[in-house]
């Protein structure tokens, strides 16, 4: 009888971000898992499409044995096969997160036989979820710092609801002796200068230049430059970032425009986010802290503070703006596959 690891679905921040972490470290791990309570901590619990897009995703990319799950589901046996690279498309179907199926496959994918192709379509631009410009400009430069090679293209653009945004990931496999011992990200160095884009969609340019002009205003000191873009997708869609960089990193903090929310709360929160960090003195952005802990884990080993019980050397650091739930969801997901 195969041993699993029990996973309680509703811990810590009781989302999907406990499936996609226990997805990734089942297959580089070799361990079976049983996930229960899926999504138990939120409004509708269970699978959404882009969960269970991830599910197929890595059962696809290891040869996985799954249990038969849908929409709603809250429960998953996933038993890990081997890692095979090759050329992979998956579809979330709806404007559910390429950016976060991409998050659950990639260190997936380092640990494969072969080089790999992947095409993902859903939504690139979506609340709750690092838009595109997070992933390309802030997450994977830090990935490439830990050694791994990838290459990223946005193709098209995917808003809420008409989703259709699809991006290309090209990732080989983690070479021998080009990981680092050591990660470090406690100092931002001097910074560079940045820049606030409001991009649009099939809507009017003034909803972006309005935003641009309420972040590039309040910001002032940090004399960021100014761009509205509009670019084509298969439905109406807006959202504006603002780009830091320093010496040691590159920080995006951005807001996705909705029917119900205004230009100007659009870029007002743009401006907190900006200016949290910024008073923070901090050097690690609070989403990105929680996101490289998976690769971390496994590229240059954990980190003793956030799993007591277990001994093994401390290999990174981060001076982090703030520890999330998520951040400590993961950490405690990481602890349960040593």
């Amino acid at each position: 009888m195969k041993d699993f690891i029990e996973i309680d679905g509703s811990q810590g921040e009781g989302g999907g971000q406990v499936l996609r972490t226990s997805l990734t470290l089942s297959a580089v791990t070799g361990r079976a898992v049983r996930i229960e309570k899926i999504r138990a901590g939120r409004e509708k619990p269970g699978l959404k499409r882009q969960h269970l897009t991830c599910v197929k995703a890595v059962a696809e990319i290891c040869g996985a044995k799954a249990s038969d799950v849908e929409v709603g589901s809250s429960e998953l046996e996933f038993v890990p096969g081997a890692i095979k690279g090759g050329e992979y498309r998956f579809d979330v179907g709806t404007a559910g997160s390429v950016t976060l199926v991409a998050q659950t496959v990639l260190p997936v994918l380092i640990k494969a036989d072969a080089p790999s192709s992947v095409t993902i379509t859903g939504g690139t631009h979506v609340p709750f979820a690092p838009i595109w410009e997070f992933f390309a400009e802030t997450y994977l430069p830090e990935l490439r710092r830990l050694g791994v090679r990838v290459e990223a293209e946005l193709d098209t653009c995917g808003f809420y609801p008409a989703a259709g945004g699809v991006v290309k990931l090209r990732v080989w496999p983690l070479a021998d002796g080009a990981t680092p011992s050591r990660y470090e990200l406690t100092d931002l160095g001097a910074y560079r200068g940045g820049k606030v884009v409001g991009v649009v969609s099939g809507i009017p340019d003034s909803i972006a230049e309005a935003e641009v002009g309420i972040v590039g205003t309040q910001l002032r000191e940090l004399g960021l430059e100014r761009e509205t873009r509009r670019v084509a997708s298969f439905g109406p869609g807006n959202y504006c970032y603002a780009q830091l960089d320093y010496e040691r990193v590159s920080v995006v903090f951005s807001s996705v425009g909705t029917y119900s929310k205004s230009r100007k709360a659009v870029g007002h929160e743009v401006v907190t986010a900006v200016r949290d960090f910024v008073k923070s003195g901090k050097a690690c952005e609070k989403h990105l802290a929680d996101q490289l802990l998976v690769p971390l884990e496994m590229i240059v080993g954990g980190h003793p503070e956030y799993n007591p019980g277990f001994e093994w050397q401390s290999n990174w650091s981060l001076d982090m703006q703030k520890k999330t739930k998520h951040y400590t969801t993961n950490s405690d997901i990481i602890g349960k596959f040593r």
